[in-house]
């Protein structure tokens, strides 16, 4: 643009400079014999050079108010989308300020009264609010009635209950049992997160390693949703097996969304009419829904609980599923609900049955060798592990 500037100038003063031309002797003869003057040849130029500079002026004109309609085409968006932010709807994932990307145990605030929804409409990225609000419900309800089932079972302890919120929105609701007669420990938590997320932390939330943030520029946080209920039961009797579950609903910005969970069991001694009990409960739960659910879930979880470094399975499976969004949510959320309320099904008559068997020392340090390998896994290899590392600005 400075050269086009500089060509127009000089060309300028070169037509000011003729407007003073004053013909030399020698071409006034050249006159006389009806000869082009130099004179009128300068003036013919520099109404050509003027008519040039006029349309070079116009060409920059044009490109001027162009660019001056895009800058204010810019302004308008900007302004626009301040506007929104502005709008009291809740908080947005990703606003540093409101919402900081810790979401870390520092970023929780312990609360006595828990408030009837941890899910706000608006809070977040765009997205299902309803089934945000109907998988929370859902979570909720099944951990009153399993803590409550654990509790009649134990016969001794009762679950404790904390709640906390975080300032960028959601919270949480655990419920840990200790020191039982049945059960040593065991927790049933839920927990409601609003936040922004590394996009390898993205993926590593789902278990098959889906890219869900395509399109987004490189280093780009993605603001994200999460709710679920998880999970672990760890009994004194080395006869009764630990148990596990997790249920997950998440969104992401952009509208993308899909439910994820499963339970598994993990015995020390194994009983194999017990493994059927089991098994078949959850066989029962997916033929209910699809009759290929429970073959690809079973391996699925096969799969999953694997450790690697050992070569051995961390336990003998269930059923476990994730990145599930190829029918209607609603389709997926009844599945995922008959599933979670099974839980109590496939787990207490078992428990049940061995609570009061007689155990040896040696039989105990097994058990607890075993329990050291569940802990391994989740510590070395659980997707979820790695995405809460990935997820948390401090620890």
């Amino acid at each position: 643009m400075k050269v086009a500037v500089g060509a127009v100038s000089i060309l300028l003063a070169a037509i000011a400079l003729a407007d003073g031309f004053v013909v030399p002797s020698a071409f006034r003869s050249s006159i006389a014999r009806g000869g082009a003057s130099p004179l009128y040849m300068a003036k013919t130029k520099k109404t050509e050079s003027k008519k040039k500079v006029e349309a070079k002026k116009k060409v920059e004109t044009e490109k001027k108010v162009e660019t001056e309609k895009k800058v204010e085409a810019k302004k308008a968006a900007k302004d626009e989308t301040t506007d929104e932010k502005k709008k009291p709807e809740g908080k947005k994932a990703g606003d540093e300020e409101k919402n900081p990307v810790n979401i870390g145990w520092n970023s929780h605030k312990p609360i006595s009264d828990v408030p009837e929804s941890l899910v706000r409409e608006g809070d977040g990225p765009d997205g299902n609010y309803p089934m945000r609000a109907k998988f929370e419900k859902m979570c909720r309800d099944a951990q009153i009635s399993i803590t409550k089932a654990i509790e009649e079972i134990d016969g001794g302890a009762t679950f404790k209950e904390d709640c906390w919120v975080r300032a960028n929105g959601g919270g949480g609701m655990s419920r840990v049992l200790s020191g039982g007669k049945v059960w040593e420990k065991a927790g049933v938590n839920l927990s409601v997160v609003y936040g922004s997320m590394p996009q390898e932390a993205l993926q590593a939330a789902t278990e098959r390693g889906v890219d869900r943030s395509k399109g987004m520029a490189p280093g780009e946080r993605v603001p994200f949703f999460a709710c679920g209920l998880s999970c672990v039961m760890h009994p004194r009797n080395p006869h009764c097996p630990t148990m596990h579950f997790n249920y997950r609903y998440f969104e992401t910005d952009g509208g993308v969304w899909w439910f994820g969970g499963g339970t598994d069991i993990t015995p020390s001694y194994i009983d194999e009419d017990d493994m059927k009990h089991f098994h078949g409960t959850y066989k029962e739960v997916c033929d209910n829904h699809d009759p290929k659910y429970y073959p690809e879930f079973k391996a699925w979880a096969d799969k999953y609980f694997i450790i690697q470094h050992r070569n051995e399975t961390r336990g003998l499976g269930g059923i476990f599923f994730d990145d599930q969004n190829d029918r209607d949510p609603n389709t997926i959320f009844e599945f995922s609900k008959e599933a979670l309320n099974s839980v109590v099904k496939a787990y207490g008559p078992i428990i049940e049955k061995h609570k009061d068997d007689e155990f040896t020392p040696e039989q105990k340090k097994w058990q607890l060798s075993r329990r050291g390998h569940f802990v391994e896994f989740n510590l070395m290899y659980d997707p979820g592990t790695v995405f809460g590392l990935k997820t948390t600005t401090k620890i």
